[in-house]
């Protein structure tokens, strides 16, 4: 068998949905109107925390798929002003969310206990609010919403070889910038920085999926105790912990291509470590010295920068059956899911996805059963369901 980043393909329901004249569907995708559609045509469970679990419609996977978002549509109509990133997200909100997180893990695996058989994921892109809307790839929901799949590996195995030299795919492997460039100081920064007990660095030779060979290179941490741990919430402060030092490198570095010798960002998570390992670190500002030169002579690349952070973090599965947390920088385009070399197409095709959606809707009306059981929320009643 060959090895490599896979393709396959997934069909969906072709949705009923007007696009307004005179509106790019970018546009239309982060207005109140399009997520009252959002909610009553998909929605599956909504809590006071305005925390809203829904079936994707123009899903990864149909073997099981579905996502909650902070859907602040109603209470902050700018959608520039919406939270993107968790640690945006009052602790009261996170709090119910990580609990959310943690019954929907537990459901899939249960439900899907082979690691051989089934590749799982969970986890947030940001959907960083210095994009412009009009921007071709933009997030179709400019509010943070994290994603739980399943993939059988059958089909993974017997799907066509991705290129591997897919744009999409680059980000989340060895030819990211990070990975690249500033692979030592990125790690030596993280074991400065954490103070974990949970979760265990690991090699990419224990964390890669094998079938795909991805997430390439990136820092990767076990989590000890496997399923059980994520009702601890000590776990939930060191995956927060994480992102906090991504975000802190980021800005630190992006900072500097910005701006030769800029102070350290304002309010930085972990001030210390960000003096004493990125500002006083040789190849940190060579590295930035060489994206500011290149920016200020080149257009195009300039206006790819993401200037703010952007990253993409899941927990996920491998084949050894370990439970993992990695991050990685973001892109416009890629997708969460090729960050595990996972490239989906979605097609058009009512009759293949009325095949899977018997067996889908009853995980998710379980789910959301346990979800309402634990008083995380309320049933939403569809055409498609009814409220229990």
């Amino acid at each position: 068998m060959e090895y490599g980043p896979r393709e396959i393909t997934t069909p969906f329901r072709p949705i009923p949905l007007e696009v307004p004249e005179g509106m790019k569907p970018n546009e239309f995708f982060n207005s109140t109107e399009n997520l009252n559609d959002l909610v009553h045509n998909n929605g599956l469970l909504m809590n006071p925390e305005n925390l809203l679990l829904y079936r994707k419609a123009l899903g990864h996977s149909n073997e099981f798929d579905t996502s909650i978002i902070y859907n602040t549509s109603k209470v902050i109509l700018n959608p520039l002003g919406r939270p993107v990133r968790r640690t945006q997200v009052p602790e009261d909100v996170r709090h119910v969310w990580n609990r959310m997180n943690q019954i929907i893990i537990e459901f899939m695996l249960e439900q899907f206990p082979d690691p051989k058989a089934h590749l799982l994921l969970a986890g947030e892109a940001s959907l960083d609010a210095t994009w412009p809307l009009t921007s071709p790839g933009v997030p179709s929901i400019r509010m943070l919403h994290n994603h739980f799949m399943v993939f059988s590996m059958q089909q993974l195995r017997q799907a066509a070889l991705a290129d591997p030299n897919n744009p999409n795919l680059s980000d989340g492997g060895q030819h990211s910038l990070f990975q690249s460039y500033m692979r030592d100081v990125y790690r030596e920064f993280f074991d400065r920085a954490l103070e974990l007990e949970v979760l265990n660095p690991i090699s990419s030779n224990e964390s890669n999926i094998e079938l795909t060979g991805y997430p390439h290179g990136l820092p990767c941490w076990e989590i000890r105790g496997g399923v059980d741990a994520l009702k601890n919430i000590r776990f939930w402060h060191e995956y927060d912990a994480i992102l906090e030092g991504f975000i802190d490198f980021y800005r630190t570095f992006f900072c500097q291509v910005s701006t030769r010798n800029a102070p350290m960002p304002k309010d930085a998570y972990f001030p210390e470590q960000v003096e004493s390992v990125l500002l006083f670190n040789n190849d940190f500002l060579a590295t930035a010295k060489k994206v500011r030169d290149q920016c200020i002579v080149d257009a195009k690349y300039a206006n790819s920068i993401r200037w703010q952070p952007a990253f993409k973090q899941l927990i996920y599965r491998n084949e050894a059956g370990k439970l993992i947390v990695t991050i990685s920088q973001n892109s416009i385009g890629n997708a969460i899911t090729e960050l595990l070399g996972v490239v989906v197409k979605r097609v058009p095709d009512a009759d293949a996805y009325g095949l899977a959606e018997p067996a889908l809707l009853d995980k998710l009306r379980e789910v959301r059963r346990r979800l309402v059981e634990a008083d995380l929320g309320e049933g939403i009643v569809t055409d498609y369901w009814p409220a229990e």
